[in-house]
């Protein structure tokens, strides 16, 4: 059996202010209807034979792996991490998970584009069989030009039928270097993606990284169940190593195998990334959502929803949200972490959330804030309910929009339908449920001394927040 494990942590800072802390870059629309995380759950289900994912993710984003699975009609199994380790242990949780049937592990990150389904899948199939007998095996893409901000692999002898041995790994080399390595034809990119046995990856980890499997055993040992989520033991996985799968494990072991991919592959972890993959105008402009571009060239400039007009721009990055805009020269933005750190080290929200805030009901957005008022727009999907919860600070008025919704406002229960509205004293207990089978909108005005999201205090809650 193949069993194809998604990695799903890391925040994607690179791709800020469209990627957020709770909304990370593999769940951002990287070209219109498009999501980086559903691709790849496309990518395994596409799959001979594969078993449904397992999809290791941060327990932030729980939610957002929930929906994008359920968009795509397979459950899969979710294991929510309590905090980032790194490649290693997620791999290691998976193969522990897996170890009674093992199974042989796809493990792939979440935020790759792969254009060629195809040519993925011939190259799995290669590999499976290597991996079967207990072998390492990763996957390098055949290189069409000389980029530095990945690793590579250099060739072997062959091993089988399409299959390499590795002779060495390398990290990310200096421009002259990787042309080097281009005109060679002897060197890969490292796409981080893997084959191999669950117990050749433990028995792996015992000689190599023994503190890792420890800590993942004792946290799998302590996993329990979540509404649909498999939670790890917060102290015993707390206490786990951080490290990659190429540095803990596959730097180490003897007979690693590669199968080289030609195949268009980009690792979308910049603005430069995503300028490269997206179509661009004679002047080599990207231009996506309401844009217009004079006398610009060579730029990349999105809109998520105003309009952004440039005029005699050059070699320009510009990305506009409802709550930043972001303007970076093309030949700046590898400073983008030390921007973010800065950020993030003022405490400001914009690196933590968008407007628009997600939740396993629905989502709101905030519309107006000022001092003792803020105005939210919230959509709750049909058959889905708030939790039942009270407010120490703040008195909320409720207008609904568009749907039916059903209200509990202490005693009393009612029903509330288009243009109606209902007032939610200071302290009343109160909950809001969509009975319809359309979303259900409204417009909610709150007021008080303090209107911040921590002033929730849950009685009963669907969710088990």
């Amino acid at each position: 059996m193949l069993q194809p494990v998604i990695l799903c942590g890391g925040e994607g800072t690179r791709l800020w202010p469209l990627s957020r802390t709770l909304y990370p870059k593999q769940f951002i629309e990287v070209s219109e209807g498009r999501v980086l995380f559903a691709d790849a759950v496309s990518r395994c289900m596409s799959l001979p034979e594969a078993a449904e994912p397992i999809v290791v993710c941060n327990t932030e984003h729980r939610f957002l792996v929930a929906e994008q699975l359920r968009k795509l009609g397979t459950s899969g199994r979710m294991v929510l991490e309590p905090f980032g380790r790194n490649t290693a242990p997620a791999a290691a949780v998976a193969a522990l998970m897996e170890h009674a049937g093992d199974p042989v592990l796809l493990v792939m990150p979440a935020d790759h584009s792969i254009a060629d389904g195809e040519a993925f899948s011939r190259a799995v199939a290669l590999g499976y069989e290597r991996a079967a007998q207990g072998r390492f095996v990763c996957f390098g893409v055949v290189p069409d030009h000389p980029h530095t901000g990945y690793g590579y692999i250099r060739k072997g002898q062959p091993a089988s039928e399409g299959v390499f041995a590795v002779d060495s790994f390398v990290e990310k080399p200096k421009r002259e270097v990787a042309e080097e390595y281009l005109k060679s034809g002897e060197y890969l990119w490292n796409s981080g993606i893997f084959l191999f046995k669950a117990s050749s990856y433990l028995d792996a980890l015992a000689t190599h990284a023994p503190g890792i499997l420890k800590s993942c055993r004792t946290a799998v040992d302590n996993s329990y169940k979540d509404l649909d989520f498999i939670r790890l033991g917060e102290e015993e996985f707390g206490r786990c190593p951080a490290d990659s799968i190429d540095y803990a494990v596959m730097e180490k072991v003897d007979g690693i195998e590669v199968v080289p991919i030609d195949m268009a592959w980009r690792d979308l972890g910049s603005w430069k990334s995503l300028h490269d993959m997206h179509p661009s105008d004679e002047a080599g402009n990207s231009l996506l959502g309401d844009v217009v571009a004079e006398d610009t060239g060579n730029c990349y400039v999105r809109s998520s929803g105003r309009l952004v007009v440039t005029l005699g721009l050059r070699d320009t990055t510009v990305v506009e949200t409802s709550d930043a805009v972001f303007v970076a020269a093309n030949d700046k933005l590898d400073n983008m972490k030390s921007v973010i750190r800065r950020l993030k080290d003022a405490g400001r929200p914009e690196t933590e959330a968008h407007k628009i805030v997600y939740r396993p009901w629905g989502s709101f957005e905030s519309i107006a804030a000022d001092g003792r008022f803020q105005v939210k727009r919230i959509i709750v999907k049909p058959g889905e309910v708030l939790s039942l919860q009270k407010h120490f600070h703040r008195a909320e008025h409720w207008v609904v929009v568009k749907g039916t919704a059903r209200i509990v406002n202490g005693d009393n229960e009612s029903i509330l339908c288009e243009d109606e509205s209902t007032y939610i004293p200071l302290g009343n207990i109160h909950r809001l449920e969509n009975p319809g089978k359309i979303p259900l909108e409204l417009i909610e005005v709150q007021t008080g001394s303090y209107l911040g999201e921590d002033d929730i205090v849950r009685l009963e809650d669907k969710y088990k927040r």
